[in-house]
Protein backbone atom coordinates (compact mmCIF):
# COMPACT_ATOMS: atom_id res chain seq x y z
CA UNK A 1 0.00 0.00 0.00
CA UNK A 2 1.32 3.70 -0.69
CA UNK A 3 2.56 6.06 1.93
CA UNK A 4 1.62 9.47 0.63
CA UNK A 5 3.72 12.57 2.46
CA UNK A 6 4.05 16.06 1.80
CA UNK A 7 6.90 17.64 -1.12
CA UNK A 8 9.41 18.58 -0.16
CA UNK A 9 9.30 22.02 1.90
CA UNK A 10 5.44 22.10 1.89
CA UNK A 11 3.76 21.48 5.63
CA UNK A 12 0.70 19.75 6.95
CA UNK A 13 -0.83 21.67 9.82
CA UNK A 14 -2.89 19.17 12.79
CA UNK A 15 -5.00 21.20 14.82
CA UNK A 16 -2.26 22.09 17.67
CA UNK A 17 -0.06 23.29 14.90
CA UNK A 18 -2.73 25.34 12.90
CA UNK A 19 -3.58 26.84 16.35
CA UNK A 20 -0.14 27.69 17.05
CA UNK A 21 0.36 29.45 13.08
CA UNK A 22 -3.16 31.19 14.15
CA UNK A 23 -1.75 32.93 16.92
CA UNK A 24 0.87 34.13 15.15
CA UNK A 25 -1.15 35.51 12.44
CA UNK A 26 -3.26 37.19 14.80
CA UNK A 27 -0.77 38.77 16.35
CA UNK A 28 0.03 40.07 13.22
CA UNK A 29 -3.29 41.09 12.40
CA UNK A 30 -3.75 43.09 15.47
CA UNK A 31 -0.64 45.00 15.26
CA UNK A 32 -1.51 45.87 11.54
CA UNK A 33 -5.18 47.00 12.61
CA UNK A 34 -4.22 48.88 15.58
CA UNK A 35 -1.99 51.22 13.36
CA UNK A 36 -5.08 51.92 10.69
CA UNK A 37 -3.64 49.36 7.76
CA UNK A 38 -6.49 47.59 6.18
CA UNK A 39 -6.53 43.90 5.16
CA UNK A 40 -6.51 43.03 1.00
CA UNK A 41 -6.24 39.69 -0.42
CA UNK A 42 -4.96 38.49 -3.98
CA UNK A 43 -4.79 35.65 -6.18
CA UNK A 44 -2.58 33.25 -5.45
CA UNK A 45 -1.42 32.49 -9.02
CA UNK A 46 -0.15 35.09 -11.28
CA UNK A 47 0.80 36.11 -14.21
CA UNK A 48 4.54 35.10 -15.09
CA UNK A 49 5.43 38.69 -16.66
CA UNK A 50 4.00 40.21 -13.26
CA UNK A 51 6.48 38.16 -11.03
CA UNK A 52 9.60 39.47 -13.40
CA UNK A 53 8.67 42.49 -14.08
CA UNK A 54 9.46 43.68 -10.13
CA UNK A 55 12.26 41.31 -9.44
CA UNK A 56 13.69 40.47 -13.15
CA UNK A 57 14.26 37.50 -15.48
CA UNK A 58 16.59 35.66 -12.59
CA UNK A 59 13.60 35.28 -10.32
CA UNK A 60 12.24 32.28 -12.30
CA UNK A 61 14.60 29.62 -10.80
CA UNK A 62 13.49 30.50 -7.56
CA UNK A 63 9.58 29.85 -8.74
CA UNK A 64 6.86 27.29 -9.22
CA UNK A 65 6.24 28.31 -12.77
CA UNK A 66 4.54 26.24 -15.42
CA UNK A 67 2.49 26.90 -18.58
CA UNK A 68 -1.43 26.83 -18.19
CA UNK A 69 -4.08 24.95 -20.00
CA UNK A 70 -4.85 28.14 -21.61
CA UNK A 71 -0.76 28.61 -22.66
CA UNK A 72 -0.59 31.03 -20.37
CA UNK A 73 3.47 31.51 -18.58
CA UNK A 74 2.05 31.47 -14.71
CA UNK A 75 3.84 30.95 -11.19
CA UNK A 76 2.78 30.45 -7.51
CA UNK A 77 3.37 33.64 -5.90
CA UNK A 78 6.45 34.15 -4.04
CA UNK A 79 5.22 37.20 -2.53
CA UNK A 80 2.35 39.86 -2.09
CA UNK A 81 4.25 43.01 -3.54
CA UNK A 82 3.92 42.80 -7.18
CA UNK A 83 0.36 42.25 -6.54
CA UNK A 84 -0.50 44.98 -4.07
CA UNK A 85 1.30 47.07 -6.56
CA UNK A 86 -0.93 46.00 -9.57
CA UNK A 87 -4.28 46.57 -7.38
CA UNK A 88 -3.10 50.07 -6.31
CA UNK A 89 -1.50 50.63 -10.18
CA UNK A 90 -5.53 50.27 -10.81
CA UNK A 91 -7.08 52.20 -8.98
CA UNK A 92 -4.45 55.01 -8.06
CA UNK A 93 -6.55 58.40 -8.94
CA UNK A 94 -9.61 56.80 -6.77
CA UNK A 95 -7.74 55.30 -3.80
CA UNK A 96 -7.44 57.99 -0.94
CA UNK A 97 -3.98 58.71 -0.27
CA UNK A 98 -1.72 57.33 2.08
CA UNK A 99 -2.44 53.73 1.36
CA UNK A 100 -2.17 51.61 4.09
CA UNK A 101 -2.65 48.18 3.48
CA UNK A 102 -2.06 44.71 4.64
CA UNK A 103 -1.75 41.15 3.41
CA UNK A 104 -1.50 37.76 5.11
CA UNK A 105 -1.45 34.79 2.72
CA UNK A 106 0.52 31.27 1.98
CA UNK A 107 3.63 32.16 -1.03
CA UNK A 108 6.07 29.87 -2.44
CA UNK A 109 9.56 29.52 -3.66
CA UNK A 110 10.97 26.99 -5.45
CA UNK A 111 14.54 27.39 -3.18
CA UNK A 112 16.52 24.23 -0.87
CA UNK A 113 15.21 24.20 2.81
CA UNK A 114 17.47 24.99 5.34
CA UNK A 115 16.28 26.02 8.66
CA UNK A 116 13.76 29.24 8.95
CA UNK A 117 13.21 28.72 5.75
CA UNK A 118 10.52 26.28 3.75
CA UNK A 119 9.19 26.60 0.22
CA UNK A 120 5.62 27.31 1.12
CA UNK A 121 5.33 30.29 4.28
CA UNK A 122 2.79 32.23 5.71
CA UNK A 123 3.84 35.68 4.96
CA UNK A 124 2.67 39.55 6.35
CA UNK A 125 3.10 42.22 3.96
CA UNK A 126 2.56 45.32 5.59
CA UNK A 127 2.81 48.93 2.97
CA UNK A 128 2.40 52.06 3.04
CA UNK A 129 1.59 54.42 -0.04
CA UNK A 130 1.42 57.84 -1.42
CA UNK A 131 3.62 59.26 1.49
CA UNK A 132 7.17 60.29 0.19
CA UNK A 133 8.68 61.72 3.67
CA UNK A 134 10.13 60.02 6.45
CA UNK A 135 7.21 59.85 8.81
CA UNK A 136 5.90 56.96 5.79
CA UNK A 137 9.53 55.32 6.92
CA UNK A 138 8.97 55.94 10.44
CA UNK A 139 5.25 54.32 10.59
CA UNK A 140 5.82 51.50 8.55
CA UNK A 141 9.52 50.61 10.71
CA UNK A 142 7.75 51.23 13.99
CA UNK A 143 4.41 48.46 12.83
CA UNK A 144 7.23 46.15 11.98
CA UNK A 145 8.75 46.68 15.61
CA UNK A 146 4.92 46.18 17.26
CA UNK A 147 4.42 43.09 14.56
CA UNK A 148 7.29 41.27 16.66
CA UNK A 149 6.32 43.14 20.43
CA UNK A 150 2.83 41.64 20.24
CA UNK A 151 4.35 38.17 20.89
CA UNK A 152 6.07 39.42 24.24
CA UNK A 153 9.46 39.52 22.84
CA UNK A 154 11.50 41.76 25.35
CA UNK A 155 13.04 44.81 23.90
CA UNK A 156 16.22 43.97 24.12
CA UNK A 157 15.87 40.00 22.48
CA UNK A 158 16.00 41.56 18.69
CA UNK A 159 17.30 45.29 16.64
CA UNK A 160 15.91 46.62 13.73
CA UNK A 161 18.76 47.53 11.60
CA UNK A 162 18.69 50.46 9.34
CA UNK A 163 20.35 51.60 6.46
CA UNK A 164 19.66 53.69 2.90
CA UNK A 165 20.53 52.73 -0.68
CA UNK A 166 19.91 56.93 -1.32
CA UNK A 167 22.46 57.77 0.70
CA UNK A 168 24.69 55.18 -0.63
CA UNK A 169 24.00 56.20 -4.16
CA UNK A 170 24.78 59.57 -3.48
CA UNK A 171 28.40 58.41 -1.97
CA UNK A 172 28.51 56.28 -4.82
CA UNK A 173 28.09 59.17 -6.85
CA UNK A 174 30.54 61.02 -4.91
CA UNK A 175 33.08 58.46 -5.67
CA UNK A 176 32.32 58.78 -9.48
CA UNK A 177 30.21 55.82 -9.86
CA UNK A 178 27.43 56.30 -12.34
CA UNK A 179 23.92 55.68 -10.97
CA UNK A 180 23.25 52.79 -13.38
CA UNK A 181 26.24 50.90 -12.15
CA UNK A 182 25.15 51.49 -8.63
CA UNK A 183 23.25 48.69 -8.13
CA UNK A 184 25.70 46.36 -9.32
CA UNK A 185 27.89 47.63 -6.73
CA UNK A 186 25.93 47.42 -4.14
CA UNK A 187 25.39 43.88 -5.29
CA UNK A 188 29.34 43.69 -4.21
CA UNK A 189 28.47 45.60 -0.64
CA UNK A 190 25.77 42.65 -0.21
CA UNK A 191 28.22 40.32 -0.75
CA UNK A 192 31.25 41.80 2.11
CA UNK A 193 31.49 38.76 4.31
CA UNK A 194 31.01 36.36 2.14
CA UNK A 195 32.87 36.38 -0.76
CA UNK A 196 37.30 36.91 -1.06
CA UNK A 197 38.64 40.50 -1.69
CA UNK A 198 39.45 39.84 -5.44
CA UNK A 199 36.08 38.13 -5.83
CA UNK A 200 34.36 41.56 -4.58
CA UNK A 201 37.15 43.63 -6.45
CA UNK A 202 36.22 41.69 -9.91
CA UNK A 203 32.93 42.35 -9.52
CA UNK A 204 33.60 45.96 -8.75
CA UNK A 205 35.77 46.31 -11.92
CA UNK A 206 33.26 44.55 -13.95
CA UNK A 207 30.36 46.89 -12.39
CA UNK A 208 32.40 49.84 -13.03
CA UNK A 209 33.31 49.54 -16.82
CA UNK A 210 33.60 51.96 -18.79
CA UNK A 211 33.28 54.28 -16.06
CA UNK A 212 36.11 56.45 -14.52
CA UNK A 213 35.71 55.76 -10.95
CA UNK A 214 38.78 53.80 -9.38
CA UNK A 215 37.49 50.02 -8.05
CA UNK A 216 40.12 49.57 -5.94
CA UNK A 217 38.61 53.22 -4.40
CA UNK A 218 35.42 52.46 -4.61
CA UNK A 219 35.67 49.34 -2.74
CA UNK A 220 37.60 50.06 -0.01
CA UNK A 221 35.23 53.28 0.51
CA UNK A 222 32.14 51.07 0.44
CA UNK A 223 33.71 48.69 2.90
CA UNK A 224 34.55 51.94 5.14
CA UNK A 225 30.85 52.81 4.86
CA UNK A 226 29.30 48.92 5.65
CA UNK A 227 31.31 49.24 8.30
CA UNK A 228 29.10 52.30 9.70
CA UNK A 229 27.10 51.47 13.50
CA UNK A 230 25.96 54.68 14.42
CA UNK A 231 24.51 58.16 13.21
CA UNK A 232 27.90 59.95 14.63
CA UNK A 233 29.94 57.39 12.74
CA UNK A 234 27.46 58.04 8.98
CA UNK A 235 27.89 61.76 9.55
CA UNK A 236 32.15 61.18 10.01
CA UNK A 237 31.90 58.99 6.89
CA UNK A 238 29.89 59.96 4.85
CA UNK A 239 31.63 63.24 3.51
CA UNK A 240 31.13 66.59 2.77
CA UNK A 241 29.22 66.02 -0.68
CA UNK A 242 25.91 68.20 -0.49
CA UNK A 243 23.80 66.10 -1.46
CA UNK A 244 24.68 63.67 0.87
CA UNK A 245 24.79 66.21 3.63
CA UNK A 246 20.95 66.68 2.44
CA UNK A 247 20.15 63.14 2.67
CA UNK A 248 21.83 63.43 6.48
CA UNK A 249 19.28 65.96 7.24
CA UNK A 250 16.06 63.57 6.35
CA UNK A 251 18.08 60.31 8.39
CA UNK A 252 17.71 63.13 11.45
CA UNK A 253 14.42 63.41 11.02
CA UNK A 254 13.53 60.03 10.51
CA UNK A 255 15.57 59.05 13.95
CA UNK A 256 13.95 61.73 15.72
CA UNK A 257 10.58 60.15 14.48
CA UNK A 258 11.21 56.80 15.15
CA UNK A 259 11.96 57.95 19.29
CA UNK A 260 8.73 60.09 19.20
CA UNK A 261 7.10 56.56 17.84
CA UNK A 262 8.91 54.96 20.74
CA UNK A 263 10.87 52.24 19.02
CA UNK A 264 14.08 54.16 18.32
CA UNK A 265 15.87 52.27 20.77
CA UNK A 266 15.31 49.02 19.21
CA UNK A 267 16.88 50.74 16.19
CA UNK A 268 20.33 50.45 15.01
CA UNK A 269 22.38 51.99 12.17
CA UNK A 270 23.78 49.55 10.00
CA UNK A 271 24.95 50.66 6.74
CA UNK A 272 26.18 47.27 5.55
CA UNK A 273 22.38 46.26 4.81
CA UNK A 274 21.46 46.96 1.35
CA UNK A 275 18.51 45.11 0.66
CA UNK A 276 19.30 43.01 -2.60
CA UNK A 277 17.00 43.69 -4.56
CA UNK A 278 16.77 46.61 -6.82
CA UNK A 279 13.68 48.23 -6.85
CA UNK A 280 14.16 49.20 -3.06
CA UNK A 281 14.94 52.91 -3.41
CA UNK A 282 15.39 54.88 -0.29
CA UNK A 283 15.57 53.42 3.32
CA UNK A 284 15.70 50.36 3.90
CA UNK A 285 15.49 48.08 7.35
CA UNK A 286 15.74 44.55 8.65
CA UNK A 287 14.81 42.90 12.02
CA UNK A 288 17.49 40.55 13.46
CA UNK A 289 17.20 38.12 16.38
CA UNK A 290 19.84 40.19 19.03
CA UNK A 291 21.18 36.66 19.61
CA UNK A 292 21.79 36.15 16.25
CA UNK A 293 20.39 32.79 16.24
CA UNK A 294 17.77 33.28 13.39
CA UNK A 295 17.69 34.22 10.07
CA UNK A 296 16.46 38.03 9.47
CA UNK A 297 13.04 38.28 10.84
CA UNK A 298 11.31 40.49 8.50
CA UNK A 299 12.79 43.22 5.97
CA UNK A 300 11.43 46.01 4.00
CA UNK A 301 12.62 49.34 2.62
CA UNK A 302 11.07 51.87 0.45
CA UNK A 303 10.34 51.21 -3.17
CA UNK A 304 9.02 54.19 -4.77
CA UNK A 305 8.99 52.89 -8.45
CA UNK A 306 6.89 49.68 -8.30
CA UNK A 307 3.51 51.01 -9.01
CA UNK A 308 4.60 52.88 -12.03
CA UNK A 309 6.32 49.79 -13.11
CA UNK A 310 3.25 48.24 -12.98
CA UNK A 311 1.28 50.91 -15.21
CA UNK A 312 0.48 53.14 -12.48
CA UNK A 313 1.27 56.49 -12.17
CA UNK A 314 4.35 57.58 -9.90
CA UNK A 315 3.68 56.92 -6.20
CA UNK A 316 5.74 56.57 -3.45
CA UNK A 317 5.88 53.62 -1.43
CA UNK A 318 7.28 51.74 2.09
CA UNK A 319 6.63 48.51 3.12
CA UNK A 320 7.92 45.11 5.06
CA UNK A 321 7.32 41.38 4.76
CA UNK A 322 7.72 39.01 7.62
CA UNK A 323 7.07 35.55 7.45
CA UNK A 324 5.81 32.80 9.71
CA UNK A 325 8.66 30.25 9.96
CA UNK A 326 11.60 32.37 11.58
CA UNK A 327 9.36 33.68 14.09
CA UNK A 328 7.96 30.56 14.92
CA UNK A 329 11.22 28.81 15.20
CA UNK A 330 12.19 32.26 17.14
CA UNK A 331 9.32 31.71 19.58
CA UNK A 332 10.16 28.17 19.96
CA UNK A 333 13.42 28.89 21.02
CA UNK A 334 12.39 31.97 23.70
CA UNK A 335 9.86 29.49 25.21
CA UNK A 336 6.85 32.48 23.61
CA UNK A 337 5.18 29.98 22.16
CA UNK A 338 1.36 29.19 23.68
CA UNK A 339 0.60 25.68 23.45
CA UNK A 340 -2.88 25.95 22.19
CA UNK A 341 -5.73 23.15 23.55
CA UNK A 342 -8.40 23.84 20.51
CA UNK A 343 -11.32 21.89 22.65
CA UNK A 344 -14.34 23.59 23.57
CA UNK A 345 -15.47 25.31 26.22
CA UNK A 346 -17.91 22.86 27.61
CA UNK A 347 -18.44 18.91 26.73
CA UNK A 348 -21.74 17.92 26.96
CA UNK A 349 -22.47 14.12 28.77
CA UNK A 350 -25.90 13.41 27.58
CA UNK A 351 -26.63 9.81 29.47
CA UNK A 352 -30.07 8.57 27.84
CA UNK A 353 -32.47 9.26 25.08
CA UNK A 354 -34.73 10.64 27.49
CA UNK A 355 -32.36 13.27 28.20
CA UNK A 356 -31.40 14.12 24.23
CA UNK A 357 -33.72 16.31 23.09
CA UNK A 358 -33.52 18.39 26.09
CA UNK A 359 -29.82 18.36 26.19
CA UNK A 360 -29.36 19.50 22.30
CA UNK A 361 -31.72 22.38 22.58
CA UNK A 362 -29.42 23.64 25.38
CA UNK A 363 -26.72 22.77 23.28
CA UNK A 364 -27.83 24.78 20.80
CA UNK A 365 -28.61 27.61 22.90
CA UNK A 366 -25.23 27.67 24.16
CA UNK A 367 -23.96 27.60 20.86
CA UNK A 368 -25.79 30.49 19.74
CA UNK A 369 -24.26 32.60 23.00
CA UNK A 370 -21.01 31.61 21.24
CA UNK A 371 -19.55 29.48 23.10
CA UNK A 372 -18.12 26.04 21.99
CA UNK A 373 -19.77 23.06 22.59
CA UNK A 374 -19.37 19.49 21.78
CA UNK A 375 -21.56 16.47 23.01
CA UNK A 376 -21.87 12.76 22.58
CA UNK A 377 -23.64 11.45 19.24
CA UNK A 378 -24.55 8.38 20.78
CA UNK A 379 -25.32 7.08 23.80
CA UNK A 380 -22.46 5.85 26.58
CA UNK A 381 -21.72 6.00 29.70
CA UNK A 382 -20.61 8.33 32.32
CA UNK A 383 -16.94 6.94 32.61
CA UNK A 384 -16.54 7.19 28.99
CA UNK A 385 -17.62 10.27 29.03
CA UNK A 386 -16.11 11.89 30.92
CA UNK A 387 -12.98 10.48 29.62
CA UNK A 388 -14.05 11.98 25.98
CA UNK A 389 -14.47 15.32 27.57
CA UNK A 390 -10.74 15.81 28.82
CA UNK A 391 -9.71 13.99 25.72
CA UNK A 392 -11.49 16.83 23.72
CA UNK A 393 -9.94 19.60 25.80
CA UNK A 394 -12.60 20.58 27.54
CA UNK A 395 -12.07 22.39 31.06
CA UNK A 396 -16.02 21.80 31.91
CA UNK A 397 -18.85 19.04 31.41
CA UNK A 398 -22.62 19.37 31.53
CA UNK A 399 -24.06 16.36 32.28
CA UNK A 400 -27.44 15.33 31.44
CA UNK A 401 -29.27 12.26 32.77
CA UNK A 402 -33.19 11.64 32.64
CA UNK A 403 -32.96 12.78 36.71
CA UNK A 404 -31.75 16.23 35.99
CA UNK A 405 -33.32 16.64 32.92
CA UNK A 406 -36.91 15.85 34.75
CA UNK A 407 -35.64 18.38 37.78
CA UNK A 408 -35.09 20.93 35.12
CA UNK A 409 -31.29 21.43 36.10
CA UNK A 410 -27.81 20.34 34.22
CA UNK A 411 -24.82 19.06 36.18
CA UNK A 412 -21.63 21.06 36.08
CA UNK A 413 -18.56 19.42 36.07
CA UNK A 414 -14.95 21.21 36.38
CA UNK A 415 -13.05 18.37 34.98
CA UNK A 416 -9.84 19.46 36.59
CA UNK A 417 -10.70 19.62 40.14
CA UNK A 418 -13.88 17.12 39.53
CA UNK A 419 -15.94 19.86 41.16
CA UNK A 420 -19.92 19.68 40.52
CA UNK A 421 -22.61 21.69 40.70
CA UNK A 422 -26.14 21.94 39.68
CA UNK A 423 -27.53 25.18 37.54
CA UNK A 424 -31.27 25.46 36.69
CA UNK A 425 -32.10 25.01 32.56
CA UNK A 426 -33.29 28.17 32.51
CA UNK A 427 -30.27 30.09 33.56
CA UNK A 428 -28.02 28.00 31.57
CA UNK A 429 -26.44 30.65 29.19
CA UNK A 430 -25.80 33.44 31.87
CA UNK A 431 -24.37 31.03 34.12
CA UNK A 432 -21.65 28.94 32.13
CA UNK A 433 -20.57 32.52 30.43
CA UNK A 434 -19.99 33.49 34.04
CA UNK A 435 -18.36 29.90 34.32
CA UNK A 436 -16.30 31.12 31.53
CA UNK A 437 -15.43 34.78 32.67
CA UNK A 438 -15.20 34.14 36.56
CA UNK A 439 -14.40 30.53 37.01
CA UNK A 440 -15.94 27.46 38.13
CA UNK A 441 -16.86 28.89 41.84
CA UNK A 442 -19.19 31.26 39.67
CA UNK A 443 -21.65 28.40 39.89
CA UNK A 444 -20.91 26.91 43.68
CA UNK A 445 -23.27 26.76 46.02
Amino acid sequence: MSKFESLPGFRAFYPEDRARLGHILDVWRRACRRHGFREWEGPVLEPLELLTAKSGDEIVRQLFNFTDKGERAVALRPEMTPTLARLVAARANALPKPIRWFAIGECYRYEKQQKGRLRAFHQLNADLLGEAGPGADAEVIALCAECLLGFGLSRDSFALRLSDRTLWFRVLASLGVPDEAAPAVLGAVDKLGRSTDAELLAQVTSALSGASADPARVLAESRRLAAVRSFAELEAAAGADPAVAARLAEWRELLSLLAGLGVGDLVRVDLGIVRGLAYYTGFVFEAFDAEGEQRALAGGGRYDGLVERMGGPAMPAVGFGMGDVTVANLLESRGLMPSYAEGPDFFVAILGADARDAALRDVAALRSAGMRVEYNLRDGRFPKLMQAAESAGARFALVYGGEEVARGVAKVRELASRSEAEVPRVDLVPAMRAVLEEGFGAVQP
